[in-house]
């Protein structure tokens, strides 16, 4: 009788399983039992079936699903990593559930009941026990198939001897945002008591290595030290994230678009610039790009001998640095005010035009005035609130000959509405 001949196919495998499962549990097992069962059902199901992917089982503290494509089965992976940070952000730590995912493309055995064995599941499997909590570990194979594709980043892990496997794998962990940088870099969920919306709020510099346009190749040292100072220099600033130096390097002697870095970096501006030499004499060049439009915001160039390099680079840095702090800050100003308020809050701007009387402001206008103020208050990012504050303290101001609150009281179905914002009147 012939040997059956096993159903082989080549598939991507994704593996999870909960960090710190026996500590939860021991902690509180019914809650995290149950926990673990509501994420099943409405987190982890669901996006199996949109990235069309199936959960082949369970395992206690961990799942197994397969994808019938790499590029979905990291994507999956991303979103479910980025769901928990955002849900995590409410819990207790001792409440958090955070998952470590390894995923991995290769050939695997589908037995009748649908259950998968093989190499390519047990490669997922070693590559899930590497990724820190909250992460996720990919082989070189997933990472050649996906780079590029995701706005996701790699960091390189080296080659690992992972346990009864025979050859070594090259590992690659996923930067899933721009607070992750270095390959020895914390993952996001290192820093569970960081506030989500606030790490989102900030905005983000990448300073891309400056070009040398010169035909002395000395100079690239000169222009990467250069680099290098002024990612250390606005590393210091609180009021923005600077990209390691280790990302932005990746792009070195590459033509790219900088929208494109802006998505893979997860960068709002991008920093570029040139050196060149003619003779005893260096020029530097610098732009600040908004990497979401491409357009410039300021551009400066410094010029000096070659005679002290040391102080010619501390003198560029300087004169980069304290020009695009400001630049950055008035950048966002301008960005806030373009922007929809993050709370309904329409009749702020409307309140502005609604006098108490013809006469004067009296108390109701001052009733008006504090509500748009109170809620404005509830805005996390100052330089959003500032022009609503603006718009809700003007209202106190006397205003004769102004339209009636009647006539400027914003109608069912108009622009407010339109915009998503709600028209219900001032308590």
């Amino acid at each position: 009788m012939a040997d059956e001949r096993l159903d082989r196919r080549l598939s991507a495998v994704l593996a999870a399983d909960v960090a710190g499962y026996s500590r939860l549990v021991g902690a509180d097992e019914e809650g995290t039992l149950r926990r673990l069962k509501s994420l099943q059902a409405d987190l982890f199901l669901p996006s199996f079936a949109e990235h069309r992917g199936r959960l082949v089982k369970t395992t206690g503290d961990g799942l197994l699903a397969e994808f019938a494509s790499v590029v979905d089965a990291v994507r999956c992976a991303v979103h479910l990593q980025r769901w928990l940070v955002v849900q995590n952000a409410c819990l207790e730590p001792d409440k958090r559930i955070d998952l470590r995912i390894g995923v991995h493309v290769g050939d695997i055995v589908v037995e009748k009941d649908g259950d998968i064995l093989g190499d390519g599941v047990n490669v997922a499997a070693r590559l899930e026990g590497l990724a820190p909590p909250g992460g996720i570990c990919v082989s070189a194979r997933v990472k050649e198939d996906v780079e590029g594709r995701l706005d996701v980043a790699f960091a390189d892990q080296g080659e690992q001897q992972l346990k009864n496997i025979v050859r070594p794998v090259r590992v690659y962990r996923v930067v899933l945002n721009a607070m992750e940088d270095g390959q020895n870099a914390a993952p996001a969920m290192a820093a569970p008591a960081a506030d989500a919306a606030d790490l989102a709020d900030r905005p983000v510099i990448a300073v891309l290595p400056f070009q040398n346009m010169s035909a002395d190749p000395e100079q690239e040292f000169f222009a990467d030290g250069v680099v290098e100072d002024i990612i250390s220099s606005l590393a210091h600033y609180r009021y923005f994230d600077v990209i390691a130096r280790n990302s932005t390097f990746t792009y070195k002697g590459r033509a790219v678009d900088v929208k494109q870095v802006g998505r893979e970096l997860g960068a709002r501006f991008v920093l570029e610039g040139s050196v060149r030499k003619v003779g005893q004499r260096i020029r530097i060049t610098a732009q600040l790009i908004d990497a979401a439009t491409a357009n410039h915001i300021w551009a400066d160039r410094v010029e000096g001998m070659v005679d002290d390099l040391f102080e010619l680079q501390d003198q560029v840095t300087a004169s980069v640095v304290g020009a695009i702090e400001p630049e950055m800050r008035r950048a966002e100003m301008k960005r806030a005010v373009r922007q929809p308020p993050p709370i309904s809050i329409p009749t702020c701007a409307s309140c502005a035009a609604w006098p108490a009387s013809t006469s004067g402001a009296g108390p109701a206008s001052t009733r008006r005035c504090a509500w748009p103020i109170r809620r404005s208050s509830a805005i996390p990012d100052s330089a959003r609130r500032t022009p609503w504050l603006s718009a809700a303290t003007s209202c106190a101001t006397p205003m004769a000959g102004r339209p009636t609150p009647s006539a400027t009281r914003p109608k069912p179905g108009g622009w407010w509405s339109r915009r998503g914002w709600a028209t219900a009147p001032i308590p």
